[in-house]
């Protein structure tokens, strides 16, 4: 699958990794200096072409230290009644599976569990993996970063709709007649495959 992002976005996230592996690992002034440089290249790239601030997107950059690998999000598919619950981002008003990004320290499965308590108030527990997608192959939202999303099969435990401090509203919803996606946190292609398993328990985990 083709990477839907424009070439100078391919360009400058591989610039950024590779000033960021290089100074994680540089032991010469000069190199240093030859990898800060390529570090501020990907941010004026950036900041030019997306209309964005350099000065932030270079802090940005350089926030990441050591070798440069992709982020992972996990994101918790939960249905009751035939219909999948979608929390409403405050940052773009849209929809998505609650998830977010991993953090330090944490299982995955723990990670998703958490994740949709604190984005929609319920409680779950995961059931399989339905899919490890490449998040930047989504055709959303520009995102700088390499990241990979992890989406998890949950069922429902209990609990009530709570919106959070990230979160507008809380709703189930049939995956026939869905909101407004917010693409890049919840694609079709990741609500096709839940449809899959759905039909079919002993369906493989799809990857890329």
């Amino acid at each position: 699958m083709n990477d839907h992002s424009p070439p100078w976005l391919q360009w400058a996230r591989e610039l950024q990794a590779i000033a960021q592996t290089g100074l994680a690992f540089s032991t010469s002034p000069y190199d240093t200096e030859r990898y800060s440089r390529i570090a501020r290249i990907a941010a004026e790239m950036t900041a030019k072409s997306g209309a964005l601030d350099e000065h932030e997107l270079l802090t940005t950059f350089l926030a990441h230290p050591g070798y440069a690998t992709p982020k992972v999000d996990v994101r918790g598919a939960v249905i009751r009644d035939g219909k999948i619950l979608l929390v409403r981002e405050k940052q773009d008003g849209k929809w998505c599976m609650p998830g977010g990004w991993a953090d330090v320290g944490e299982r995955p499965s723990e990670m998703v569990v958490r994740e949709v308590r604190e984005e929609s108030g319920f409680d779950v527990t995961p059931e399989r993996i339905v899919g490890v997608f490449d998040a930047n192959r989504e055709g959303g939202a520009l995102q700088f970063f390499h990241a990979y999303k992890i989406v998890f099969l949950c069922r429902l435990l209990g609990g009530e709709a709570r919106p959070s401090d990230e979160t507008l509203a809380v709703d189930f919803f049939s995956l026939d007649a869905l909101p407004s996606l917010s693409m890049n946190r919840t694609h079709p292609r990741h609500l096709l495959e839940i449809q899959h398993h759905l039909r079919d328990p002993s369906r493989a985990a799809a990857f890329e």
